[in-house]
């Protein structure tokens, strides 16, 4: 227990020194990029008088160290700023797009866990055979399209020519539905709607499976290859000379020592869907962070582009902190290792 402790708090360190490394390269990228925020906001028509006060109420007239000095200090306090896209401080913003990606998001990771390691197992058992091939044809073609090209392809297979699912929103407009947590899958199943609930869910499957493709296919490859290679250990071998099942032989000896390397590759993956989500976003018009941080991006808005990328950044370490200890959990030798270290 004490090491895992410790490995959380060294953890817990490197993310915070990570995160003001973050904070530091994109506060000086956002500002050194063309375009003067303050005359983008107001417009071709402003006045000069307005856009140098806006730009001294944003602190642009000073250097950059003492503006990042402030936004430190205002950030210190829970504060954001304002954007000026939305007029609205950029908390606000944040509190409002960001469960939608989330939910987007975990139904994805989930979606890529649950079909993309019985493949890599499938793939593993019969490895030689036609289930084999046909998983690694289908990993290849997953992985190789990004994810707003297969939301294109199964908007036009599944919302077109086969009009079977929604192709915009996160729920049907006859529905009302009191926002409690911003997830709508939790927020209907509390208020007990059940067909706003339906409603949800079938608006979400879509843009879910398009972004869990290229997570799905690779898993699958990962699963597959490490499973292979743990088919050549000997304890494996001895397995079927005392003449256990195929079957629990992939479940019980080959699959975990095989998740423990998947693993790390499958968290980033989750984690990276935060930041390719817009795109998909984009196509199911899908009112996210990742799609807000789009716009804001296009309209240089600084403080909604540090609120968004920060939040995106910190979503990214927490996944890599909780699949560290997973890993600890899963090879107690890294949990022996982190207490001779310590």
């Amino acid at each position: 227990m004490a090491s895992v402790i410790g490995l959380l708090f060294r953890r817990l360190l490197i993310s915070f020194i990570v995160l003001i490394g973050v904070s530091m390269l994109i506060f000086a990228i956002a500002r050194v990029i063309p375009g003067d925020p303050a005359r983008i906001a107001l417009g071709p028509n402003a006045k000069a008088e307005q856009i140098e006060q806006l730009r001294a109420e944003m602190h642009l007239d000073e250097s950059l160290p003492v503006q990042y000095a402030q936004f430190l200090s205002d950030l210190s306090r829970g504060d954001l700023g304002t954007s000026l896209y939305t007029n609205r401080p950029v908390t606000t913003d944040i509190v409002q797009f960001l469960p939608a990606t989330l939910e987007l998001v975990f139904l994805a990771g989930l979606i890529m866990v649950l079909v993309g390691l019985p493949l890599g197992i499938l793939a593993a058992r019969y490895q030689g055979r036609w289930p084999d091939h046909l998983v690694r044809i289908l990993a290849l073609l997953t992985v190789s399209a990004p994810g707003f090209v297969w939301a294109v392809i199964l908007m036009l297979l599944f919302a077109f020519y086969l009009p079977l699912f929604p192709i915009a929103g996160r729920i049907a407009d006859i529905h009302e539905v009191q926002r409690i947590t911003g997830f709508l899958i939790i927020d209907t199943l509390l208020a007990g709607n059940v067909a706003a609930f339906g409603s949800a869910i079938h608006h979400i499957i879509l843009p879910a499976v398009a972004l869990s493709l290229s997570g799905i296919g690779q898993a699958a490859r990962l699963t597959r290859a490490n499973m292979v290679e743990t088919y050549k250990k000997p304890y494996i071998e001895m397995a079927h000379a005392y003449g256990f099942f195929p079957n629990r032989i992939a479940r019980s000896y080959a699959f975990k020592p095989s998740l423990i390397p998947s693993l790390t590759i499958i968290g980033l993956d989750f984690a990276a869907m935060l930041g390719n989500a817009f795109l998909v976003e984009a196509v199911f018009a899908w009112p996210g962070l990742s799609r807000y941080g789009v716009a804001v991006i296009l309209r240089k808005d600084l403080n909604a582009i540090m609120g968004t990328v920060l939040i995106i950044a910190l979503t990214f370490l927490i996944v890599n902190i909780i699949v560290d200890l997973l890993i600890a959990f899963l090879n107690p030798r890294i949990r022996y290792s982190t207490r001779e270290a310590s």
